[in-house]
């Protein structure tokens, strides 16, 4: 089961050097003309790419993105395009990621289904089907702290003598059919043509890179999601019949459950990780106990335990048989099982037994919107 390991529970204790790092100051952006910086840095392909591995190419062209961000989401196909459109002309196109996934709160990855690790980027490159070599710099970030960039995605454009000739945008426009000045390809143009770049540097617009130095912060945020208060409701089968109707504007994430349930007492953290990961957009998550009613101080503790703070229900009745067909007559009755209601009661996903939290991000994700619009 791939898991999403962000949650309260792997946010280790900060030491005084680290919360020290919170007031270090971003760092400034290459200067145009500057040689490239060197490095090295594993790759999705599981193999360490260097600087001196593209001294053929006649531009070396890095663009500094992520897995998190929707504006670099929106670019994802017109960097492919870069490296397909360009490859043969002798441009070598490199993505990096510069994120420290430590400094990366949960309720900032509301439009993606993964997160910035390296093992995450290699999710995403091979379901976007990703051709060019995608780097991880979120160890260290020595990498791009020697360039910079200030969001993502932000491109540094070099020469034949890795000189630094543009630094900045790839368009202006996050979607593709309403941009007007393509300023990376005509950088590359230019330099292919032995011209000078007509602009050579641009403001970006993105996500902000995740320095180390806001570590800090991710800690803040657990500890405040930690004191949130957690609270479980009885409901009987008419109420539960409410909950998957869904008359709401929000995706709602149902699970049933029950503290005796091996795999229900395994997933259960990811589902509060989902919850904290979609928080700010029309998404809920609703838990429901199947637990005998006398059980309810251990439910109660349970949820309590999972910083559950979300709505919790444990069901009233006696007849455990009568939730089956509440919730929905497909299911057969096994535990847990797991609905994504879109709004007004239409079923996009369902699922007996442990979840896949991927897979169910992935749904949600589909039907909330990858990128902004």
């Amino acid at each position: 089961m791939r898991t999403l390991c962000l949650s309260f529970a792997c946010v280790a204790l900060l030491s005084s050097a680290t919360r020290a790092l919170a007031a270090e100051a971003y760092p400034e952006p290459l200067p145009i003309g500057a040689p490239a910086p060197d490095f090295s840095l594993p790759g999705v392909d599981g193999k360490d790419h260097t600087l001196a591995e593209y001294a053929d190419a006649k531009v070396l062209v890095l663009v500094f993105t992520c897995n998190h961000c929707p504006t670099a989401q929106a670019y994802e196909e017109r960097i492919q395009g870069l490296a397909r459109d360009y490859r043969a002309k002798g441009v070598a196109v490199l993505a990096i990621s510069p994120n420290d996934p430590l400094a990366l709160r949960l309720d900032e990855l509301g439009y993606t289904d993964v997160g910035d690790k390296l093992e995450d980027m290699k999710i995403r490159a091979e379901e976007k089907g990703f051709d060019f070599p995608y780097l991880y710099d979120g160890e260290t970030q020595s990498v791009s702290r020697a360039y910079g960039p200030v969001s993502t995605p932000h491109v540094f454009i070099f020469d034949a003598e890795r000189k630094l000739r543009f630094r900045g945008r790839i368009d202006n426009g996050e979607q593709a059919e309403k941009a007007t000045e393509h300023d990376t390809r005509n950088a590359i143009e230019a330099l292919l043509s032995g011209k000078p770049v007509p602009v050579e540097t641009t403001k970006t617009m993105g996500c902000s890179t995740k320095w180390s130095g806001k570590r800090p912060t991710v800690a803040e945020a657990a500890e405040k999601w930690a004191q949130q208060e957690v609270t479980v409701a009885l409901a009987g089968v008419e109420e539960i019949k409410g909950l998957v109707a869904n008359d709401t504007e929000n995706l709602r994430l149902i699970n049933v459950w029950q503290t005796t349930c091996g795999p229900c007492v395994v997933e259960f953290p990811e589902l509060v990780i989902m919850r904290q990961m979609y928080q700010t957009r029309p998404f809920e998550l609703v838990t429901i106990s199947t637990d005998p009613v006398a059980k309810k101080d251990q439910v109660h503790a349970f949820l309590k335990k999972n910083q559950a703070a979300m709505s919790n229900y444990h069901f009233s009745g006696d007849d455990p048989y009568k939730i089956i067909e509440a919730i929905d007559p497909q299911w057969e009755g096994g535990l847990p099982y797991t609905l994504l209601v879109a709004p007004k009661g239409e079923i996009l996903y369902r699922h007996m037994g442990g979840i896949d939290p991927l897979e169910v991000r992935r749904a949600i994700v589909a039907y909330l919107g990858r990128v902004y619009r």
